[in-house]
């Protein structure tokens, strides 16, 4: 368990926070693109140079963050918001375009809401659960499953979109599985019993 003290407003203008907001306020931007490009089921260069934009955005607030010592409360609840507001979002917009299958992307939106609701709970009850290295690879592979169904070349290739998806929602399940139970574990040791 962790903690990075309190929520203070002056915290939210803190660089790797400012890049956070950033990645969030931008992912409509991704959206529109994939909507836009309806004729080719979502796929095109821009949809891909934006997402990796985005992507890419999440690694560097992260190492902002850390490396600068000014870890803060509101990036620790605005980096996985973020990460919810674009993958959700695009993934979402390619179901739209009819690149996805609805199923695997209503799984990992169950799973995040579920997880994102567990986290509130845990946090009013003083928890704070630091992201496992199966978060990050889920985040990295719902990442990758989005960039496969946005690269053109594979545009007639939905095996691979298919297999892409089904995998981060592999990933998804049991990195939930594992924050699940660390919180339980939390919840139990912090109870005492």
């Amino acid at each position: 368990m962790s903690g990075v003290g309190a929520y203070t407003w002056a915290d939210l203008r803190l660089t790797a926070n400012l890049i956070t907001l950033g990645r969030i306020l931008l992912s409509p931007l991704l959206y529109v693109l994939i909507l836009a490009a309806s004729d080719s089921a979502g796929t095109s260069w821009a949809v891909v140079a934006v997402g990796w934009v985005l992507g890419a955005s999440d690694y560097y607030d992260g190492w902002v963050a850390r490396s600068s010592g000014s870890e803060s409360r509101w990036g620790a609840f605005l980096d996985p918001l973020a990460d919810k507001v674009m993958i959700l979002g695009a993934a979402w917009c390619f179901v739209a375009v009819n690149r996805l299958f609805w199923v695997p992307v209503l799984i990992i939106t169950a799973r995040e809401l579920l997880m994102s609701a567990a986290r509130t709970r845990w946090a009013r009850d003083g928890l704070s659960l630091p992201a496992r290295h199966s978060a990050k690879l889920k985040t990295l592979m719902q990442g990758v499953a989005l960039t496969v169904a946005a690269l053109p070349p594979l545009e007639d290739v939905d095996w691979a979109v298919s297999l892409a998806i089904w995998l981060a929602v592999v990933i998804t399940l049991y990195s939930g599985w594992r924050y699940w139970a660390d919180g339980r574990a939390g919840a139990i040791a912090a109870s005492g019993q």
